[in-house]
C-alpha cells in the first residue's frame, strides 16, 4: 500500500493534480485535458465526493496513483446512452451497486418495496435490483473486450454461492452470474491500484489471478490442469444448493480462511466455472490510511445534481478513525469485508482532517461522528494480529489477556479534536461496545458522557435473553445492566440530561416467541426507549444468515430454531407491543405461549383487557 501514492511516468495521469470532482462527463474531462479515461467507475449511488462513499474513495486513490478516473453514477440501464457517455476506458471498468447491497436498499425485512433511496438525489429510487449484475451485463454487451471488475459490498459478500433472502434460494457466486473478470472484495484500495498497475504494464486481465483481496474464475478444465493443491476446496454450488448441511459446512470452511496473514485460497466449483478466492488483502498501515484520508475530498455531492443526496447530510462532517471490527456479531458480515484487525489512523491525521473541515462552507462547529464500525475500537490492538492474524478458534473479547482494551489513544484523539479552533462539539454517533467500556477502568466513560454524547448514547444489546445474545455473539444481559448502572451514575454526577438508545432485534435465529415476550417484559419493567428496533434480515455471508438458511450453527452443526413467516411477524410486533396496531399479533403470541397472564391491568401486563368495550390497563409509552 505504501506504493499507492507513488507512480512513475508510465502512468498516463502521472503528475496530474486532483480535480475538484472526479469527471462525470466528457465536457469535464476535456477541461482537464483528458480524451480517454484510464478507469471508469460505475456506481448505483449518486456520486458524492466524501470518504464515506466508496466511489469517491477508490476514485481519489486511483487518481493519486497516477490514473485518470471517470464516474458514471446511477446510469439508466434500459439503454446504452449513459454507459457509453464516457467512452471506453484504457484499462478497465469497475462496477459497484453502491454503498449498500441493492436488495437491502430496495426492500424492508418484510420484503416490501421501499419508497426512498437515501443514496439518490432527492431520495428517489434510481437503480435496478441486483444492480451489480445488471450493470455488468450491460457494460459487457457494449464493451466486450474491455476488462470488467466488480467491487463494493454487494459483490464482496456474494463472492461464494450464498443464500438470497429475497428469492429464498441459494444463488451462485456473483462472479458466475455476471460477465466480469474478477471481484475486488473488502476495502479495495490496494487491490484496485495493483490491478491498474499490472494492466498498465501490459499484462492481460486473464493473467491477473493472484492479487490478495480478489476473487477470480477459471474454466473447470483450466483449474484441473493448474491446481497446485494448496487451496481449500469447499463443496460446489450444486452441492450446497441441494443440501443444507453441506451449505453450512461450506460456510464454515470459507469463514475459517478469512485471515489476511494465514488464510489460504478458497475454491468453489460451479457448473460452468470455478470460483477462486485469494486470501484477504493485508491490513493497511497507519501511514497508508493517513495518506488516503488526506486526499482532497470536497464532502459535497457532484454539482450536476439539483437536489440533495440525503445520505450525505448525516455524515458530511464525520470522520472515519479506523477500520475493522473484532466484535464478530453473528448477523454482521463485516468480518468478511473489513476483517477483524483494527486499522487506526494517527491522531495528527484525524486532527488535520477536522481542521480542513472547519474551513469548509456549511461548517457549524460540530463534528457529527468520529468512529468506525464500533467507535471505541480505535487504537485497540493485539500483538498476534500482525504475525498470525486473529485467532481462528475464538473471537476477540475483553477477557483475552492479549487484547489491548485501553481507550487512552481515543481519549487523546478526542481531546485534541476538542481543542481545534472552530470546533464546538465532537460527537460519537456510530455507537460504542459497552463491554469494552467496562473493561477499561480509566476516565473514558466520564469523558464520553461529558463531551461526546448528543442526548442519546447508541449501544446495541440487540436482546435481553442470554440464549439469544449467545447466538448473536453479543454480551449478555448482566453486562448490559452493569454498563447501564455505570452510565446512569456518570450521567447523574455530571448533571446532564442523557439517555441510552439501545438497538434491539427480533426474528434472529435461535429466538422464539417466548424470548420476545421476555424481551418485551424487560423493556416494560425497565422503562427502556425502543425507537431503534429492527427485524432480522438475512444478508449474504453472515453467520446468522447461514443459520437462517440451514437451521444449523455452521461451527457446531447443532440445530437452531429459525423463526419464519407468521412467527417472524409476531416476534416483530413484540418490539413495539405498546402500539395498538400490533395488539392482534401480540395477543396471538401470548396465546401461543400460554402467557395470557400478561393481559390485564396488573403492573406486569403487556396488553389491556377488554371488558364491556373498555380498555383497562393500557399504558401509553
Amino acid at each position: 500500500m505504501d506504493q499507492v501514492m507513488k507512480r512513475d511516468e508510465r502512468c498516463r495521469g502521472a503528475g496530474r493534480p486532483q480535480p475538484e470532482f472526479l469527471p462525470m462527463s466528457m465536457r469535464e474531462a476535456r477541461k482537464l485535458g483528458i480524451s480517454q479515461f484510464d478507469v471508469i467507475l460505475i456506481s448505483g449511488d449518486a456520486y458524492v465526493d466524501h470518504p464515506s462513499f466508496g466511489t469517491a474513495l477508490i476514485g481519489r486513490v486511483l487518481w493519486e496513483a497516477g490514473y485518470t478516473v471517470g464516474v458514471i453514477a446511477q446510469p439508466d440501464w434500459h439503454g446504452p446512452d449513459d454507459l457509453t457517455a464516457l467512452g471506453r476506458p484504457r484499462l478497465f471498468f469497475s462496477v459497484s451497486s453502491g454503498s449498500v447491497d441493492s436488495m437491502v436498499n430496495h426492500y424492508t425485512p418484510n420484503k416490501k418495496r421501499r419508497s426512498e433511496d437515501v443514496y439518490s438525489p432527492g431520495g428517489r429510487p434510481n437503480r435496478p435490483d441486483r444492480a451489480t449484475i445488471v450493470y455488468a451485463q450491460q457494460v459487457h454487451a457494449l464493451f466486450p473486450e474491455t476488462p470488467l471488475l466488480l467491487g463494493g459490498i454487494e459483490a464482496s459478500l456474494r463472492r461464494f454461492a450464498h443464500y438470497d433472502y429475497w428469492s429464498d434460494s441459494i444463488r451462485q457466486s456473483i462472479l458466475a452470474d455476471a460477465p466480469a473478470d474478477l471481484v475486488v472484495y473488502g476495502m479495495g484500495e490496494q487491490q484496485i491500484v495493483a490491478i491498474a498497475d499490472r494492466l498498465n504494464t501490459g499484462e492481460s486481465i486473464g493473467e491477473i489471478m493472484d492479487i490478495a483481496g480478489t476473487t477470480v474464475k477459471m474454466a473447470p478444465k483450466t483449474w484441473r490442469a493448474t491446481d497446485p493443491g494448496d487451496a481449500v476446496v469447499i463443496p460446489s454450488y450444486t452441492e450446497v444448493a441441494g443440501d443444507k448441511r453441506v451449505y453450512a459446512e461450506a460456510f464454515r470452511l470459507h469463514a475459517l480462511e478469512q485471515n489476511p496473514i494465514t488464510g489460504r485460497r478458497v475454491v468453489q466449483p460451479h457448473s460452468k466455472t470455478v470460483i477462486i478466492q485469494n486470501p484477504p488483502a493485508l491490513p493497511l498501515s497507519t501511514e497508508a490510511l493517513d495518506r488516503i484520508y488526506a486526499l482532497p475530498f470536497t464532502r459535497k455531492a457532484h454539482p450536476s445534481y439539483t437536489t440533495k443526496v440525503p445520505a450525505l447530510e448525516p455524515v458530511r462532517f464525520s470522520v472515519t478513525s479506523h477500520r475493522g471490527c473484532f466484535g464478530s456479531c453473528s448477523f454482521c458480515a463485516l468480518t468478511h469485508h473489513q476483517g477483524r484487525i483494527i486499522q487506526s489512523r494517527s491522531v495528527s491525521s484525524i486532527v488535520d482532517e477536522v481542521t480542513r473541515m472547519t474551513r469548509m462552507k456549511g461548517w457549524k462547529g460540530i463534528v457529527q461522528d468520529v468512529g468506525g464500525p464500533s467507535a471505541n475500537m480505535y487504537g485497540l490492538s493485539c500483538p498476534r494480529w500482525w504475525t498470525l492474524g486473529p485467532c481462528a478458534d475464538r473471537a476477540c473479547s475483553p477477557d483475552c489477556l492479549s487484547l489491548t482494551v485501553s481507550h487512552q489513544q481515543q481519549v487523546e484523539m478526542l481531546s485534541a479534536l476538542r481543542a481545534v479552533p472552530g470546533v464546538r462539539k465532537v460527537f460519537i454517533s456510530s455507537g460504542v461496545r459497552y463491554d469494552l467500556v467496562l473493561a477499561d477502568h480509566s476516565t473514558y466513560l466520564q469523558d464520553l458522557v461529558r463531551h461526546h454524547v448528543s442526548g442519546h448514547l447508541k449501544i446495541a444489546p440487540e436482546h435481553f435473553v442470554d440464549s439469544v445474545t449467545a447466538r448473536m455473539h453479543k454480551p449478555g444481559r448482566a453486562i448490559f445492566e452493569t454498563f447501564q448502572r455505570a452510565y446512569d451514575k456518570t450521567v447523574r454526577e455530571t448533571g446532564l440530561r442523557q439517555y441510552l438508545l439501545p438497538y434491539l432485534m427480533s426474528g434472529h435465529p435461535g429466538c422464539t416467541v417466548g424470548d420476545m415476550i421476555e424481551m418485551a417484559r424487560y423493556i416494560e419493567d425497565h422503562h427502556l426507549y425502543t425507537e431503534q428496533v429492527q427485524d432480522f434480515t438475512p444478508t449474504p455471508m453472515s453467520v446468522s444468515t447461514c443459520m437462517y438458511a440451514t437451521g444449523l450453527d455452521p461451527f457446531t452443526m447443532k440445530p437452531v430454531h429459525v423463526p419464519t413467516g407468521r412467527e417472524k411477524q409476531i416476534q416483530r410486533a413484540f418490539l413495539r407491543y405498546r402500539d395498538p396496531a400490533n395488539e392482534t399479533m401480540v395477543r396471538e403470541g401470548l396465546a401461543q405461549t400460554k402467557r395470557e397472564d400478561l393481559i390485564g391491568s396488573g403492573p406486569k401486563c403487556l396488553l389491556p383487557d377488554h371488558r364491556a368495550g373498555k380498555m383497562i390497563g393500557f399504558r401509553r409509552p
